[in-house]
């Protein structure tokens, strides 16, 4: 499709009307998620709309002894060639309980994809833990005397299994201030990389 638009201008139309919902549930920690396959579903009605083209693609990388997938997110213009890339990390974990290195990697890939993707369409519908429409949905799911946050929950996880939670921490890119939404992805990474 041919328009007058250039590729920041076609990005942002798509970053607009995106819509990319969190239709799978983690029924450990209680949490709505999206993964990076479901994002390239949401995202493939726009590509011809706008003329674009999406790729992924990963980098595996070792940083102060640690390996990490470095994932690429690019969409390209057709007609032009012109691009816009984003970059998201993810580090493999040491202890591949249950999994084989295969599927380590292949797990550490999503999960970088993911977050190259959220960074590219600006995908981030976190709800603040202050906000009285996370408040209803809190209550909703279970007794208030229940309710834990998914950084108690990562914890928890964590002691449970016997495993560090500094590296996920720093993998994740988490401060004490990050919002629910990102310790609750990884609370997610941490299950898919070390099982439970």
């Amino acid at each position: 499709m041919s328009t007058n638009m250039n590729i920041r201008e076609k990005l942002m139309k798509i970053q607009v009307e995106l819509k990319a919902p969190k239709n799978l549930y983690n029924s450990f920690g209680k949490y709505k998620y999206r993964n990076a396959e479901g994002i390239q579903e949401a995202v493939k009605p726009f590509l011809d709309r706008f003329g674009v083209y999406l790729t992924l693609s990963d980098d595996v990388i070792e940083l102060s002894g640690n390996t990490y997938v470095k994932s690429y997110a690019r969409i390209t213009d057709c007609e032009t060639g012109e691009y816009i890339e984003s970059t998201g990390y993810a580090r493999e974990s040491d202890d591949k309980k249950g999994m084989d290195s295969a599927q380590i990697t292949g797990s550490t890939s999503s999960y970088a994809r993911k977050y190259a993707l959220n960074g590219l369409l600006l995908l981030d519908d976190t709800k603040d833990v202050d906000t009285e429409e996370y408040q209803k949905e809190a209550k909703k799911s279970s007794p208030k005397s229940q309710q834990k946050t998914s950084r108690q929950l990562l914890k928890e996880f964590c002691l449970n299994n016997k495993i560090d939670p500094k590296p996920i921490i720093q993998a994740c890119n988490l401060k004490n201030d990050s919002p629910e939404e990102e310790w609750a992805d990884a609370l997610d990474y941490a299950k898919k990389t070390f099982g439970g």
